[in-house]
């Protein structure tokens, strides 16, 4: 006999209650994330640069998540050994603080790295930049016109110094050098530090530096800062001039830091973490903490990080194809 509206009225409405009542225990089980700590990996030593910056987000990042948060530091290989890593985790709870070399150049540059930066890691977000800061040796002049014109009277008599063949100092040196009409000849060193000793020793002539590393042997009076490599004028440095201002033209780099994740981490999470990184880096005291570490905050959407490795991963790719840089 056929149900009477009313009786199948209750009986659908009992039929949907009993299956939102199964359905309840595996919604209730499905874990909350992250479920344990999360580890940030870094591919540079403690006291680095991109340590610090990984180290000043992880405090404020575990309140957030109410799990531990963890910076592993794995140098090697400019960054590539981390970012290896991190592209090979499948835990769903590592994540990178990456330099923009790890996440731009590393294939093209060489492409027996052992990670594709494009397919086999996320964007989260971009959290910081800076530009890099051309710096001159004593007895170089220290006016930026005036020095870009004796670099051009000198042409390969005089050097620059880098961290190495195909770092971003090298590659942007490389694309000044074609901006401003120079000749000067490369010579790669182990680290900055060398570099800076090797200026102040007169053994080179010129570098770009990040400003955070060079400006306290400007202040000393051992180096002199030539002009900054953003558009304009930079927050981090703002005396300083930009090298628009002397004339070159059709010339901007910026050095940068973000987090990435593996390309298997749920998009739900990626997101979180984007919002919770660009919440954090926007509160004044970690805004302050990171200016005082020479870096100007962004704090960007994935989507926003990912325009970013696009275009610099076509500047860069340009400058080393027309060079023909080889890795070491």
């Amino acid at each position: 006999m056929p149900l009477k509206p009313t009786t199948r009225r209750q009986a659908i409405a009992t039929g949907a209650a009993l299956a939102a009542a199964a359905a309840l225990p595996a919604a209730l089980a499905q874990p909350a994330w992250p479920s344990r700590p999360l580890k940030i990996v870094v591919g540079f030593p403690g006291g680095s640069s991109p340590d610090l910056m990984a180290r000043t987000l992880a405090d404020p990042l575990q309140g957030l998540l109410g799990q531990p948060v963890v910076v592993e530091n794995r140098p090697g290989a400019g960054g590539n050994v981390a970012a290896a890593q991190v592209a090979r985790a499948d835990d769903d709870h590592t994540i990178g603080l990456m330099i923009n070399g790890n996440m731009t150049i590393a294939k093209i540059l060489n492409p027996a790295t052992t990670y594709d930066p494009l397919t086999d890691l996320t964007p989260v977000s971009l959290i910081a930049v800076a530009p890099l800061l051309l710096t001159g040796a004593p007895g170089t002049p220290a006016d930026a016109r005036a020095f870009l014109e004796a670099a051009r009277r000198n042409g390969d008599k005089w050097n620059y110094g880098t961290p190495g063949i195909g770092t971003v100092a090298h590659l942007g040196m490389e694309l000044l050098k074609s901006r401003a009409g120079l000749g000067a000849v490369h010579v790669p060193y182990p680290g900055n530090p060398q570099v800076m000793a090797a200026m102040i020793g007169g053994q080179i002539q010129m570098s770009l530096l990040p400003p955070g590393l060079a400006m306290a042997q400007v202040k000393a009076g051992k180096l002199h800062a030539i002009g900054v490599t953003s558009a304009g004028r930079s927050a981090v440095v703002p005396d300083v001039p930009s090298l628009a201002e002397a004339g070159v033209k059709d010339f901007q780099l910026e050095i940068w830091n973000a987090v990435a994740a593996p390309n298997s981490l749920p998009k739900a999470h990626v997101n979180r973490l984007a919002t919770l990184l660009t919440e954090i880096v926007r509160r004044p005291e970690v805004r302050e903490k990171i200016l005082n570490q020479g870096w100007a905050v962004a704090g960007t959407s994935p989507e926003g990080l990912a325009r970013r490795i696009k275009a610099d991963t076509a500047a860069m790719a340009d400058v080393i194809r027309r060079n023909n840089i080889r890795p070491s």
